[in-house]
């Protein structure tokens, strides 16, 4: 099931598979992120040292379009439609990629992109969405016609618990160990602490914490570089850990990648960043 609950002018958007929350988001429909919105793009610079080009696309807004994503060919001046793959965060504009569509004759907003709601719906077409906003749901008729059904209370209080959590840098695992979450402009460090499970052997327990992390990682959408610091592991064992990681991860729907363990002793993980992490927008 999808659920979506209104609340202040936030839309909390839901994926459960059962009971289980297994992806969250918050769509302001007011201020999207603007990930998937088609523009007609400028070429205003050509810049080879970062191997791409910036990108007019109206309104005072830049973007930047990677050679590999299509920019390689393009020269000063030249109008394209290009397609906004990565929001604009961390005090950069968005990334963008070259589309096929035809291109106006001057840089602006082509066409909105669809939110994390209907892509959620695109991805699981057989999943019901439940919504507890008529309005809304009036707004998304073109797109969800058909599959959309009112509860006033689409988020039940259990899931209304676990959401809440989600705000919190500190986050239960099993057996009664914490993670402890620290962002930072460079990477985002998650801390497995033993706490009340310090009585487990610790291969065992940073073996059994695995899924929650990496659910974390997903629920919170933390992107870019990534170091977990399992708990009181020595050297030899911590390569031990890397077959049940690469496996964890494997059901993001980024499919982040698994660089290995570092000298440090952490697990190095990069996850690209589309939309912006749960605590930017929290803290924005």
């Amino acid at each position: 099931m999808i659920a979506a609950s209104l609340r202040n002018g936030l839309v909390r958007v839901a994926l459960l598979h059962g009971d289980e929350l297994a992806e969250f988001y918050l769509w302001n429909p007011q201020a999207p992120d603007g990930v998937g919105d088609l523009y007609t793009g400028r070429v205003d610079a050509v810049e080879k040292a970062l191997a791409g080009r910036f990108m007019a696309l109206g309104a005072e807004v830049s973007g930047f379009l990677p050679d590999s994503a299509g920019g390689k060919s393009l020269s000063i001046g030249q109008y394209v439609s290009v397609r906004v793959t990565r929001a604009a965060q961390g005090g950069k504009g968005p990334r963008l990629a070259l589309d096929s569509t035809t291109p106006g004759d001057s840089p602006g907003l082509t066409r909105t992109g669809p939110g994390p709601l209907v892509e959620l719906a695109q991805r699981f077409p057989g999943y019901e969405i439940v919504l507890d906003d008529h309005a809304l749901m009036a707004e998304l008729r073109p797109a969800l016609e058909g599959r959309m059904r009112y509860d006033a209370r689409a988020f039940d209080p259990v899931l209304e618990d676990e959401i809440a959590t989600l705000a919190d840098p500190l986050a239960p695992l099993p057996h009664g160990a914490r993670l402890h979450i620290t962002a930072a402009q460079a990477a985002t460090l998650l801390d497995v602490d033993a706490a009340a499970a310090s009585h487990m052997p610790p291969l065992a327990l940073n073996t059994a914490v695995i899924p929650e992390i990496c659910r974390q990682i997903v629920l919170r959408n933390i992107s870019g570089g990534i170091l977990i610091d399992f708990a009181g592991l020595k050297a030899a064992q911590r390569q031990k850990l890397v077959p049940p990681l690469r496996e964890a991860l494997t059901r993001d729907p980024l499919s982040p990648n698994l660089l290995g363990i570092s000298h440090l002793g952490f697990a190095e993980i990069n996850r690209r960043r589309i939309r912006p992490p749960l605590h930017e927008i929290l803290n924005g």
